[in-house]
This record gives structure tokens, C-alpha cells and sequence, in this order.
């Protein structure tokens, strides 16, 4: 996970735009009717038969029950498979801080659903702003891109990546369960969330996962020098290392900057 200057300021900044866009969507005629045109002109042009089925299955995707099918098979495969403890935590922390942050967001914004005439499957969940589908696969990009992001599939990653936050974003207005607006705050929301994990996980939780039994049996030595050689050798040039505390039993180590 890299290290972010100024993680907490800015994160606290994209949190206070984001909450600001959803109370004046909400509060406001300034977003409200274009966000129902956008929504109506998307679903008015562009509903099929086919299509339909199409859009309802790539929601499903990112529905809540996928999400923690996905993010438990990731973090195992990196865990028991992979062996790199320290990797399988960061991304869980990212993925999971990342999507469920909207859930704060709805508390304070509060923004009904869209009218249910208009909606393939009425949604029964809970408010509008902002999307959790659309922030869960922002999230899973962005862990993504920190794995990848020393290697030659970096801009690969990155252009899948967008086109799949798009196309979940546009299926949320598709099926009617969101706002333009609200898959515009999931972007912003998860992004500030992610920010800040990555400040907290080098000032606190990095140099403390050698309190954690469970990931000492997976390799957690081996994957921090790995990570501090790496560093040191000069491959992660826009991270920081965190000294990595003393382990149980004496020896100390070094904590790498970067859990990618």
C-alpha cells in the first residue's frame, strides 16, 4: 500500500465535497431534475430486452453478497495460497474500509431512491446517495492498482479498471436504483475512505501485524524484508518505510513502505 502525503487532510476534503454534492442534491433544485433527466434519458434510449438482463446481471456483480464472496476469495487466494499476509491485509482494509464507507454517507445525506415506477428491480435496500455498488468496485480497483502498480500490467489495470466503474455506474442508472449524482459520490467517498487507510495502515496498523499469530504462520517475516529490500533497492520510489516493531520472541525487523 503506498504511502499518500497529506492523506489525512485530503481525505478529509474529498469526504466534505462528497457530502456536500449529496445535501445539495437532496436539499436543493440545483442537481435533483438533471439527475432525473440523465436517469430517464438513460433508461428511455437505451432499455432492451436483452440489454436489460445484460445491466441487472453486472449490478449483481457488485451487489453486497458478491462483494464479500469476492473479497473473502481475494483475500484467502493471497493468504493461504499466495502467502503474502501482509499483501492480503492491505487489500482487505482497502476493499472493505473503500465500500463500506458509503454507509456513513447514506446516515448523513439520507437521499431517497429514485421513483420505484422506473425501476427494473425496486430497490427495498437503503439510501440513494451514494452507491455502494459503484463504490465497492471503485474500492476493488484501487486495490488493484496498488498490486499492480510496479508492474507492466500497471496501465492495463488502470483502463480495465475505469471502464469497469463505468459500466457498473451506468448500470445503477440503467436499472433505475441511482442517481448520476450518487455513482459520482461513491467515487469520491471511497476514494477519501481509501485515503485515509492508507495514512493509518503506515502509522499504525503496518508496524503491529506481528502481533497477529495467524499471519506469522503465512510467511509475515519473509513478505516485510521482501517488501524493505525491495524498497531499499529502489523500486518504490513514492513510499515510505515504517519500522516494523520488535517481533515476540526478540529480533527486530523492517517494515516495508509498500504492501502491494
Amino acid at each position: 500500500m503506498p504511502y499518500v502525503r497529506h492523506w489525512l487532510r485530503n481525505s478529509v476534503l474529498l469526504f466534505a465535497v462528497a457530502i456536500a454534492l449529496g445535501l445539495v442534491a437532496v436539499h436543493t433544485d440545483l442537481i435533483q431534475p438533471h439527475d432525473l433527466k440523465l436517469d430517464r434519458t438513460v433508461q428511455t434510449t437505451f432499455r432492451t430486452g436483452w440489454l436489460n438482463v445484460v445491466m441487472e446481471g453486472v449490478s449483481a456483480l457488485a451487489s453486497p453478497i458478491a462483494g464479500v464472496l469476492i473479497l473473502a476469495a481475494w483475500s484467502g487466494w493471497l493468504l493461504f495460497v499466495q502467502r503474502r499476509p501482509v499483501t492480503a491485509v492491505s487489500t482487505f482494509l482497502v476493499v472493505a474500509v473503500g465500500w463500506n464507507s458509503t454507509q456513513l454517507a447514506k446516515a448523513i445525506v439520507a437521499r431517497p431512491r429514485p421513483p420505484r415506477e422506473f425501476m427494473l428491480d425496486p430497490e427495498i435496500g437503503s439510501n440513494s446517495f451514494p452507491s455502494g455498488h459503484t463504490a465497492f468496485t471503485v474500492a476493488v480497483v484501487i486495490a488493484a492498482y496498488f498490486l499492480f502498480r510496479e508492474s507492466r500490467h500497471r496501465r492495463t489495470v488502470l483502463v480495465a479498471g475505469a471502464f469497469a466503474v463505468l459500466l457498473v455506474a451506468f448500470s445503477r442508472w440503467y436499472v433505475g436504483a441511482h442517481y448520476p449524482t450518487d455513482t459520482l459520490g461513491s467515487v469520491l467517498i471511497a476514494s477519501s475512505a481509501i485515503l485515509f487507510v492508507t495514512g493509518v495502515w503506515h502509522a499504525w496498523l503496518l508496524p503491529r501485524l506481528y502481533r497477529i499469530p495467524l499471519l506469522e504462520r503465512f510467511g509475515l517475516d519473509q513478505e516485510l524484508a521482501e517488501l524493505e529490500a525491495a524498497e531499499h533497492g529502489g523500486h518504490h520510489g513514492h513510499t515510505r518505510s515504517v519500522p516494523h516493531s520488535r517481533r515476540r520472541g526478540g529480533g527486530g525487523g523492517g517494515g516495508g513502505g509498500a504492501a502491494s
